[in-house]
């Protein structure tokens, strides 16, 4: 079993999630049950996931819940860009959540790539 609070995806996606709560706040009253769920729906998943893999004792297993994990994160990158389009966010907030997806996503990244290498 692994921690997961020693991984630095797992405090991003932590982070993330938290800033995408805060931030959806704010969107519009009709989107209660559409973008603004479905957003934080998608970032608590990347924790979760990543999370549900530290605590499996095989490595193809924590290998599975981290690439899904990864798929929510990519998720999030996606839904934030739609949610600034629609002008839901504002500029500045959706530069800093971006950064933080972006930099999230290439952290799981590179921890898959570095556990399939073993």
């Amino acid at each position: 079993m692994r921690d997961h609070t020693k991984l630095r995806a797992f405090e991003l996606a932590d982070q993330l999630a938290l800033c995408v709560y805060k931030a959806t706040k704010a969107f519009p009253k009709e989107e209660v049950f559409g973008l603004t769920a479905q957003l934080r729906r998608a970032a608590v998943s990347v924790a979760s996931n990543i999370v549900e893999g530290c605590a499996r004792h095989s490595q193809s297993d924590y290998l599975r819940f981290l690439d899904i994990a990864y798929g929510s994160a990519r998720e999030v990158e996606y839904q934030l860009s739609l949610a600034s389009r629609l002008g839901y966010l504002h500029p500045q907030d959706y530069g800093s959540l971006r950064g933080l997806s972006t930099e999230l996503s290439k952290v799981v990244n590179g921890l898959l790539r570095a556990l399939r290498k073993r």
